[in-house]
């Protein structure tokens, strides 16, 4: 079913939901991040060698928490845009492009992050949640059809100062 077969309350709420995420980790929100979240809710990095994972409130509060403690997290900025949303089994798909912009002095600047987010979405609780969300770079396999692409997964080493982000129970 196409998007449109979605009531148009349920689309705004999940749009909401997608816009309360990136306020909430801009602004160091850690419990309005959380609760973006079903129970046991999963966040999935795919950009680097090995994906990064973390599932449930405690992990998902450790990813925010150590964002909001990082001094270059200050200033950052996520632009989240040209969702697409479709009904599944499990509930919701939704495909967003994700920018993250990082403030610096007076600028120019920074595009630190050109991807986008894959999301799966579940009424909880008598609201829409993020069951799953995979943040991917924009690379790889969304690219394949595209002259000089090969489709294979582009993955990078993971950058020094979000070693700490992984999250071990």
């Amino acid at each position: 079913m196409e998007s449109h077969a979605l009531p148009v309350a349920d689309q705004l709420a999940i749009h909401d939901v997608i816009a309360r995420y990136a306020w909430a980790l801009d602004t160091g929100d850690v419990e309005a991040f959380v609760n973006c979240f079903c129970r046991n809710g999963t966040l999935i990095w795919d950009a680097f060698e090995e994906p990064q994972r973390w599932e449930g409130d405690e992990a998902l509060r450790h990813f925010a928490t150590f964002f909001r403690s990082l001094p270059s997290s200050a200033g950052r900025q996520h632009h989240v845009s040209n969702t697409v949303i479709t009904r599944c089994e499990a509930g919701v798909n939704s495909r967003s492009y994700v920018a993250v912009a990082l403030r610096q002095g007076d600028g120019p600047h920074l595009l630190n992050v050109m991807g986008y987010y894959e999301d799966v979405f579940r009424e909880e609780d008598g609201r829409w949640r993020l069951a799953q969300r995979v943040i991917r770079d924009w690379s790889g396999p969304i690219l394949k059809d595209f002259a000089g692409q090969t489709g294979e997964r582009v993955a990078r080493p993971k950058p020094l100062p979000l070693q700490g982000a992984s999250y071990q129970p």
